[in-house]
């Protein structure tokens, strides 16, 4: 009530309001939603004998035109022309190639907000992320998104310079646009690992995949294989005729027909398995994409599934997420999770968050470059502004998940969200402010960069005595007998004991009296009897200075 929310015995509170009454209350909790469940369910205490060496995942990323698609369907028709691999006969978002010894899963994600709403959920999906660039184009907006998203997963990058067989292709100029945005090609002394391809002739795509290979072993990815089966959604819809599908990547022990499974607020019992050549399995291993047919719901991207011991667990499991979710989503609606009031509130709740991350979008190129220019100029020594990404053009929702993800506060200028963003942005917490006069954009982050910067302690004499007289008592030990000369003493206050100039000790005031009588404090001109804490060596003269600190907010210089 005291914090002006007047909330019932029955009502869920906000994450900031608890973080603030536990501040106030001086006890330590720990927040765990339903999604940290799944984040913990997923660390499991495998030995090293039972782990196995496990395909990585890889994810193709870049620009709209820059050949994605083309490079899927090329790799594709490699993998079927090897005989090795019937027909695809369905799209279930992901599939499998074999190269040497080696199996790669590729996910054919529908985009990058798919990439990194798994990540906000916590789901460690991807392992390598290839960035996919034109020769002859260069480096786009969805290029450097593309990129934004995948350092926000924190996954190996490996660029494909693709459409080298075309008429103007300067793989150069690709390494060097590339190189001034922080990816710098190995042959250059750099780490990120460059490859040419051609998605129309095949050229390169040998090369590609050897160089996942050598990344993916340099990651030493293994799992244990022989136990009940988890792993995550991929992607999930309604089919007509068969009811909720969901594409599940596993990644930890074996998946069968029969087996119960649960997905956040979603359970169901497997009834049927498709691998990604359309044929139906009995079984999936580690690594496997899969479709997995008896939800009764459908579930989310990004969530785990996993295999508990009866359809009884499963419903259960499943009816108690389902709750907690609700009560979020109503938590979330009466607190956002991030938003620059919250910055300073987070700072005094312990939170150590020393960075501002943003994400900006402008209605066009200039706006946005005077914006960052302005920014760049704010007093970063000790609190950095972090621009996790910025663009031309309204927010969408790739730009709320990577927020979501980030933690950051879109600040959009001249825009507005487009689509659902707004709806996303609300269910996410994420924050979203427009401007259009770029000075009180910049006074807001200037307020919220102070409220991250760690107050001043700042030291005030409150009173000095003089020690006049010593006395000593068998119960209470030495009693300073003592006149007030400046300003009040005050009991339970911290105290200097000087002598000769110098400072013997400093403590806290035990035990305050005048007369006979305990005293809350003294003022100029009276004389009271003081007992120290831990203390016993006072002699006449000795000068106490009574003291306290107080915290003073700081302003960026």
């Amino acid at each position: 009530m005291l914090m002006g929310e007047m909330a019932t015995l029955t009502q869920t509170l906000s994450d900031d309001t608890i973080e603030l009454l536990a501040t106030e209350f001086e006890r330590e909790i720990e927040i765990v939603s339903a999604s940290d469940d799944d984040e913990q369910e997923v660390v499991f205490d495998d030995s090293e004998a039972e782990m196995v060496q496990r395909p990585p995942v890889v994810t193709i990323m870049g620009h709209v035109d820059h050949g994605k698609t083309s490079l899927l369907d090329k790799l594709r028709e490699t993998e079927v022309a090897s005989g090795e691999a019937g027909g695809i006969t369905q799209h279930i978002g992901a599939y499998q190639v074999h190269h040497g010894d080696d199996t790669i899963t590729f996910l054919d994600t529908p985009g990058h907000a798919a990439f990194t709403a798994m990540r906000a959920r916590g789901a460690r999906v991807t392992d390598i992320a290839v960035i996919v660039v034109a020769a002859d184009d260069g480096v786009k907006p969805q290029t450097q998104e593309a990129i934004d998203h995948a350092r926000a997963a924190d996954v190996p990058i490996i660029v494909a310079v693709n459409k080298i067989d075309k008429e103007g292709a300067d793989p150069v100029r690709v390494r060097t646009e590339m190189a001034t945005i922080g990816l710098n090609p190995a042959d250059w002394g750099g780490d990120t690992e460059f490859v040419d391809v051609s998605a129309k002739t095949g050229e390169g795509l040998d090369d590609l995949l050897d160089t996942i290979g050598v990344v993916a072993e340099i990651q030493e990815l293994t799992a244990n294989a022989d136990t009940e089966a988890s792993g995550v959604v991929i992607e999930a819809r309604l089919d007509q005729g068969r009811g909720p599908v969901a594409t599940v990547l596993i990644q930890r022990g074996t998946l069968e027909i029969g087996d119960p499974i649960v997905s956040g607020p979603n359970w169901g019992k497997v009834r049927a398995l498709i691998d990604y050549t359309g044929e139906r399995i009995e079984v999936a291993g580690v690594g496997d994409p899969v479709l997995v047919l008896g939800f009764n719901s459908v579930p989310s991207a990004g969530d785990l599934a996993m295999v508990v011991d009866s359809e009884k667990t499963a419903r259960t499991k499943a009816e108690e997420r389902d709750t907690r979710l609700k009560a979020e989503a109503i938590a979330r609606r009466s607190g956002r999770k991030f938003s620059l009031e919250d910055v300073f509130k987070r700072d005094r709740a312990g939170e150590e968050m020393k960075g501002l991350p943003l994400i900006l979008k402008a209605d066009v190129a200039g706006s946005l470059e005077a914006f960052e220019d302005e920014i760049a100029k704010l007093p970063q020594s000790e609190v950095l502004v972090d621009i996790v990404h910025s663009g031309v053009g309204g927010v969408t929702e790739s730009d709320v998940m990577l927020a979501a993800a980030s933690q950051a506060i879109i600040i959009g200028f001249n825009v507005r969200p487009v689509g659902d963003a707004a709806r996303v942005a609300d269910h996410e917490g994420v924050e979203i402010r427009s401007y259009e006069i770029i000075y009180r954009a910049l006074e807001d982050l200037r307020d919220a960069m102070e409220g991250l910067l760690d107050p001043e302690q700042v030291e005030e004499t409150v009173g000095q005595a003089e020690v006049r007289q010593v006395f000593r008592a068998s119960k209470v030990g030495t009693i300073a007998g003592c006149y007030v000369t400046e300003g009040r003493i005050r009991r339970n206050g911290k105290v200097r004991v000087v002598r000769d100039g110098s400072v013997v000790n400093t403590t806290v005031i035990e035990s305050l009296k005048r007369f006979n009588e305990d005293a809350r404090e003294v003022a100029t001109g009276f004389e009271c009897g003081i007992v120290l804490r831990d203390f016993q060596d006072i002699k006449e003269g000795d000068v106490l200075e009574v003291f306290e600190t107080r915290s003073v907010d700081r302003e960026l210089k």
